[in-house]
């Protein structure tokens, strides 16, 4: 997530200071190009590892700051919500055995953070999108407290000038609005970084742009958000909408989301690229800046370039140029934000391993990409991959081809011979690239998760089979196996008794009628969907009152009368409710002591659920057995 130490509060004064040391580092950014004071005798990768903190039930846990604390490494840093946190590897050189090495030193954390987690009761996961993550955990009571990401959340809320909207549509719909930046936490990454030499980091940008489509396409691993299934790689969409600074206005207008693939292939220097940057996207943070990297410059020092590398992190580019200094030297590098987190690390180095011999076998025809390829087609590629993933058909210079074939036929071997010219292993070649030429024959991680949620759901209520699904991811990841080789599940309904809320339980695909409708149509769509409680709703669409099989006898009973009465007229009005967060004992000593069969559920005075008494059997069931034992 960048800088933490911003200014929380933004004066002209603090605002103009900063610009001057952005227009500051942009120009001495150009004199570093021109002079060519960068490292480029030797390259190195480096990578980011965002992961999840889950509970003993599989559901987020808040532990992050208290782990965090335990493992006392600056290799560890937090995220923006208290269920995540992010490894910073140590980059290697780019040779020999350097993807066994980042892999090693992965893991190691890995197992770190395992062991402090489990000291708390908690468990760390790899997946791009947590699927036991509810609308509970993007309350603000979940936001990591870093002046940045409050920050981050109020500005961009004023940017907007309305709370955020979210609606991605798939297999299913999601349509909702949220008061805070927290969806943005649902997203789980893992980055992938490449130093560049700044006389050919335009080539490699446009490159790295062309390829974005089959890569992401070969690896999605996140179709579900609040047990919908959305796009194969849902982060996607997710954050470039729950970033969103745009405004909605009558007039058409063309502004500029920010995160972003871009609009255009890249020309000149990097040096364009970032100003692009600054001209099309607004100062969103700051701080104090004691540098000026031009008398650095003159004084013989690298500078840090700390306003433009600020800018650059609140502008979210799929493929992100960076700038940094490391070993007394300056360099470039692309960062390559798409790809997800998991299924497991054999994977997510797989994933690196190909997307590296990508970028390092590049054909020399393709150093000018706009004699080769329509920007747009790249563009569309990407978004298509992400919607469908491997079974997405690209455009791809100036042919069709689909994400299977292309990486089979074309970019694989393309790989090989990349890895190959940085020296890198035969055995680490062969190992890793051989897992993406197996997921390209078998399944990724969107898919096994797609196909076994469906099958979970076919006897399991959604709460349980997201848990049962987030255990198996788990379990997998203990032994390693690349998702190739997942098998599908069987339903496991052991995990009834760690359900404790309401809004774990309840039905969220309801059958609702008006107020202003004929109260017929009501008992005919209660009896032809056989159910026994039909919520009502206002022309605000707010709940205003509960139908129950009692109406549908009762009004059988008068057949025969001309009935034109309204659902308003026989409805209950004043109808006991409960919340998302309200206990599931609570709600069943409620029907008890009530005599009632159904419980609507209201957030923000809205129908979210409901939750009858066959819902609630098996809880009340296992509390009596615990009561008599």
């Amino acid at each position: 997530m960048g800088e933490h130490n911003v200014n929380s509060v933004i004066t002209t004064e603090t605002r103009t200071a900063f610009i001057s040391h952005l227009l500051h580092d942009i120009a001495a950014l150009e004199t570093m190009v021109e002079k060519d004071l960068f490292e480029k005798d030797v390259l190195r990768i480096g990578s980011e590892q965002e992961f999840c903190i889950v509970t003993d039930q599989w559901r987020p846990s808040k532990m992050a700051e208290q782990i965090l604390h335990k493992l006392h490494d600056p290799h560890f840093t937090t995220e923006l919500a208290q269920y995540n946190l992010e490894i910073n590897l140590d980059p290697v050189e780019l040779k020999t055995k350097c993807f066994s090495l980042m892999e090693k030193q992965l893991n190691t954390y890995l197992t770190r953070a395992k062991e402090v987690a489990e000291e708390s009761n908690a468990k760390i996961l790899l997946t791009g999108i947590l699927p036991t993550i509810t609308k509970n955990e993007l309350t603000f009571g979940f936001m990591t407290p870093s002046p940045r990401y409050w920050a981050l959340n109020d500005i961009i809320k004023e940017l907007r000038g309305t709370d955020f909207e979210l609606h991605l549509q798939g297999t299913d719909e999601l349509t909702i609005v949220h008061d805070s930046v927290l969806f943005q936490a649902c997203n789980t990454s893992f980055q992938l970084h490449l130093q560049i030499v700044p006389q050919d980091f335009i080539s490699s940008y446009n490159w790295a742009q062309v390829i974005s489509g089959p890569v992401l396409g070969i690896s999605t691993n996140s179709p579900l958000l609040l047990g919908r299934e959305l796009w194969s790689e849902t982060r996607i969409a997710l954050f470039q909408q729950s970033i969103d600074t745009r405004s909605f206005s009558y007039a058409l207008q063309d502004q500029k989301p920010r995160v972003t693939f871009g609009n255009e292939w890249a020309t000149g220097s990097v040096v364009d690229i970032f100003r692009n940057d600054i001209a099309q996207y607004k100062v969103i943070l700051v701080r104090e800046i004691h540098e000026n990297s031009i008398d650095a410059l003159k004084k013989g020092r690298l500078p840090k370039l700390e306003a433009l590398r600020l800018h650059n992190s609140t502008v979210y580019h799929w493929n992100r140029p960076c700038y940094g200094v490391g070993n007394g030297k300056a360099h470039l590098r692309i960062e390559n934000r798409y790809i997800p987190a998991g299924p497991s690390v054999a994977d997510e180095m797989a994933n690196f391993a190909f997307w590296i011999g990508l970028m390092k076998g590049r054909p020399s025809a393709f150093d000018d990409m706009a004699n080769n390829m329509d920007f747009r087609d790249a563009k569309a590629n990407f978004v298509k991959a992400a919607r469908t993933g491997k079974d997405s058909i690209l455009h791809w210079m100036g042919d069709t081809i689909s994400v299977k074939e292309l990486v089979l036929k074309e970019l694989l071997p393309i790989a090989y011979s990349g890895l190959e010219k940085v020296g890198v292993d035969k055995e680490d070649r062969e190992r890793l690239l051989g897992i993406i030429e197996k997921r390209t024959l078998g399944q990724t991680g969107s898919e096994w998760i797609t196909s076994n949620y469906r099958q979970l759901r076919k006897t399991m209520h959604q709460d349980d089979a997201l848990r049962a699904l987030t255990r198996e991811i788990y379990q997998y990841q203990q032994i390693g196996t690349p998702v190739h080789d997942w098998k599908l599940m069987k339903a496991d309904l052991q995990l009834h008794e760690s359900a404790r809320l309401v809004g774990h339980i309840m039905s969220t695909q309801l059958f609702t009628v008006n107020e202003n409708d004929l109260a017929t149509l009501a008992t005919h769509v209660m009896e032809w969907k056989n159910i026994h409680h039909v919520p009502v709703e206002n022309n605000a669409g707010k709940f205003s009152g509960l139908l129950t099989w009692t109406h549908l006898q009762h009004l059988q009973n008068e057949q025969g009368r001309n009935d034109d009465r309204t659902v308003a007229e026989i409805m209950k009005k004043n109808v006991l409710t409960v919340r998302p967060e309200t206990g599931i004992m609570e709600a069943i000593s409620l029907m008890k002591l009530n005599k009632i069969g159904c419980l609507p559920v209201i957030q923000d005075q809205q129908l979210v659920g409901i939750v009858t008494i066959k819902d609630l059997v098996y809880y009340d069931h296992d509390e009596s057995t615990q009561q008599g034992a």
